[in-house]
């Protein structure tokens, strides 16, 4: 048995939190060493480390040559982002270096590109980022460490276009064999196209049954994975978040106002790399009897930075508070309120203010932040009376100038 002197040999990196995941982005710089603990004098030829990031893909479909024959057709692909060589420990004229037992640390540090894919593992492909050291030792075999580390491409969902309404309509003739079941309709909104996981999707839709039967409506986040390679395309669909709604009678309406969706922890997409594309949609399915389904399909980018908390102040209250629409009438009486009665005199009520109105129970009211009370005025105040005339009528006889 040969004795090793190597006792660990790792590849650790720097963090940009403590006790947390190494992620890292476009241009970041990577910093961390390689930890080489012996337990006895040692010779070494050379310590090399080596970065890389790659998109990789692969499958394999069977094809038949004839009736009696058939064969696997294999496609692969690959796209260099990171490479990156260097030696921490090297000798020249091909001498040894003599270490000493103990621990010795080799510190390094690389630039990322700027472009770089979000890391990513699918069905037929992924895109990985590593640093690995060998340790070169004569008449022995090379040792190994090796370390991943994400990368996260920064989508912002509050640039303009991903702030942008999406909406669409579908409709559908429904039939059972040669018989006519009537017209199903569904149309549905969402207020943005980009979103953060832990969002929620307000969904506004409205689905219209006009068939003798009733239907189904659901709703679901759908992840899109494809993958190129030799001028062929294969794809594979999740259904990653979804809920179903309420079924809807015959000749019957059913409206969501703001049913929601939330965002599970995803992915970002990815729309950048020649051999991998991730990409979102949400769907609204309709379900009818005795026919095919209804589809209505938005865009969706799933991002890496959320929506600012100024901008998303209306629509992140739903998603974030149990919310009682109760609080609504604090703000616009169902009746409008009568004008004064001036005549009784002008002193203003004391009882009056500008503080909402009061509730007897206040168990159905909003749990949050509290929202500023604004008294609207829907009748214009009278004017200001005064016995004083302001602009007095001159009722004496002009002076003549012969007098």
């Amino acid at each position: 048995m040969i004795f090793d002197k190597v006792k660990r040999f790792l590849v650790t990196l720097d963090c940009p939190e403590p006790d947390s995941p190494p992620v890292f982005s476009g241009g970041d710089t990577v910093t961390g060493r390689v930890l080489l603990e012996l337990v006895a004098e040692t010779k070494v030829e050379s310590i090399k480390l080596h970065a890389q990031g790659l998109a990789r893909v692969h499958w394999t479909e069977s094809r038949s040559a004839n009736s009696n024959a058939a064969y696997s057709q294999n496609y692969s692909d690959e796209v260099v982002y990171l490479e990156h060589q260097e030696a921490l420990l090297r000798t020249d004229n091909e001498s040894l270096t003599v270490l000493q037992p103990g621990t010795h640390q080799f510190p390094f540090s690389l630039q990322l590109p700027e472009n770089l894919v979000t890391s990513f593992e699918g069905k037929h492909g992924s895109v990985r980022y590593w640093v690995q050291a060998k340790l070169h030792r004569p008449w022995a075999i090379v040792k190994k460490a090796k370390v991943d580390f994400t990368v996260l491409e920064p989508i912002d969902v509050n640039t303009p276009s991903l702030l942008a309404p999406q909406a669409g309509t579908k409709e559908k003739n429904a039939q059972a064999w040669y018989c006519r079941l009537g017209q199903v309709s569904v149309t549905a909104k969402i207020d943005r196209k980009g979103y953060a996981p832990g969002e929620v999707i307000p969904i506004f839709a409205e689905i219209d049954n006009c068939t003798s039967k009733s239907v189904a409506p659901k709703a679901a986040i759908i992840q899109t994975q494809t993958f190129v390679a030799r001028g062929t395309t294969k794809q594979k669909k999740i259904v990653v978040a979804s809920f179903d709604g309420d079924a809807v009678a015959p000749r019957k309406r059913e409206t969501w106002h703001g049913r929601a969706l939330k965002v599970p922890p995803l992915s970002p997409s990815i729309t950048r790399c020649r051999i991998i594309r991730v990409e979102y949609s949400l769907k609204v399915c309709v379900e009818i009897p005795s026919t095919s389904k209804l589809l209505l399909e938005l865009p969706l980018v799933i991002g890496t930075i959320p929506l600012e908390a100024f901008g998303s102040r209306s629509s992140s209250i739903g998603s974030q508070y149990s919310v009682n629409l109760d609080w609504l009438r604090m703000t616009i009486p169902e009746q409008p309120e009568p004008p004064p009665d001036y005549s009784i005199g002008s002193e203003s009520d004391p009882e009056l203010s500008l503080s909402p109105p009061f509730h007897g129970d206040f168990s159905g009211m909003l749990e949050g932040p509290f929202f500023a009370y604004i008294q609207e005025f829907r009748n214009h105040p009278p004017p200001l009376y005064s016995e004083v005339d302001p602009n007095p009528i001159n009722t004496l006889r002009p002076r003549c100038m012969t007098c």
